[in-house]
């Protein structure tokens, strides 16, 4: 179904942006209902989802397996709290042994991490001995797939240049472009309607309500990450958008992916769109249309 209110945000903003594609929904967690608008798009374009990948598998491993995270060095892990590196280049043949010698080293701070999330693939497949994805795609929608398994690139936005060629059906992460393998940290492309009805089966399918009410409950205010999760600090600034409860979590994607789910409201809103086409370090039109739409989600 679509969502006019979303279109006018889109429609209003869009023109301003200096990228040209967009798809948001709003989901109805109680009701079990999506409404959606485009811009430049419609409901076969794939996104490369970029950081949305880690809530997708390391957040979702935990939902389906709480039990493995028993072990604290785990947990410190999930929520950026074990002391490695933000992140960096990584080669090909090395990057195993190089994330798997970093201690772990609990901090006072959160610092958001690659590193951790990429440590976190390892010591969960560790556990399983299977591949993390093994793990945890049984809820996935068909429409969300790795880049390396995209057979029409031409559903993709271009979301930037590398090496003077467009990025267009390959991940725009250098880590993930260059390692080729399916990672923690990036590498997840959906469209609009996979990623949310997959958001919809975490919730049928596994305890999050239940694990992330707990974990709330028991949160210092010095936290920023819930499970995996990024949360809603500051409701008058957060890029949730105003109207979002303190009981607020998601998470952002450097190629302009969001995704907040509000569990007192039992809502939640995607955007998907290719704001590194031209270029990434201007944010603010980005910012701005993530605020409004979030505050068009928790209004309608």
């Amino acid at each position: 179904m679509m969502n006019s209110s979303f279109q006018k945000v889109l429609d209003e903003l869009m023109p301003q942006q200096h990228f040209d594609c967009a798809s948001v929904a709003v989901i109805d967690l109680k009701n079990k209902k999506i409404e959606k608008a485009h811009w430049g798009a419609n409901d076969t374009t794939l996104y490369d989802l970029a950081s949305l990948t880690k809530p997708l598998t390391l957040a979702s491993c935990f939902h389906q397996n709480p039990e493995l995270y028993h072990n604290e060095k785990l947990l410190l892990l999930l929520n950026h709290r074990a002391g490695l590196p933000v992140g960096g280049r990584l080669s090909r043949d090395g990057w195993k042994d190089q994330i798997l010698a970093y201690p772990i080293q609990e901090q006072s701070l959160d610092t958001y991490s690659d590193y951790s999330a990429l440590r976190l693939q390892l010591e969960i497949e560790a556990e399983f001995k299977k591949p993390l994805y093994e793990i945890v795609s049984l809820f996935w929608e068909l429409g969300l797939v790795h880049w390396r398994d995209i057979k029409n690139p031409f559903l993709c936005p271009i979301t930037g240049r590398r090496h003077g060629n467009s990025i267009q059906g390959e991940v725009h992460d250098d880590n993930a472009f260059v390692l080729k393998e399916k990672l923690s940290h990036a590498g997840l492309f959906s469209n609009i309607d996979a990623l949310a009805q997959t958001i919809l089966n975490l919730f049928e399918q596994t305890q999050c309500q239940d694990h992330l009410g707990k974990a709330f409950a028991e949160l210092e205010d010095s936290r920023r990450f819930v499970l995996g999760w990024d949360r809603v600090e500051n409701p008058e600034k957060s890029l949730a958008g105003e109207g979002a409860s303190l009981q607020t979590f998601g998470h952002l994607g450097f190629t302009g992916t969001s995704f907040w789910c509000d569990l007192q409201k039992q809502k939640g809103w995607v955007l998907l769109a290719n704001a590194t086409q031209s270029f990434w370090f201007e944010r603010s039109g980005l910012r701005e249309l993530r605020r409004e739409l979030g505050a068009q989600a928790w209004k309608s």
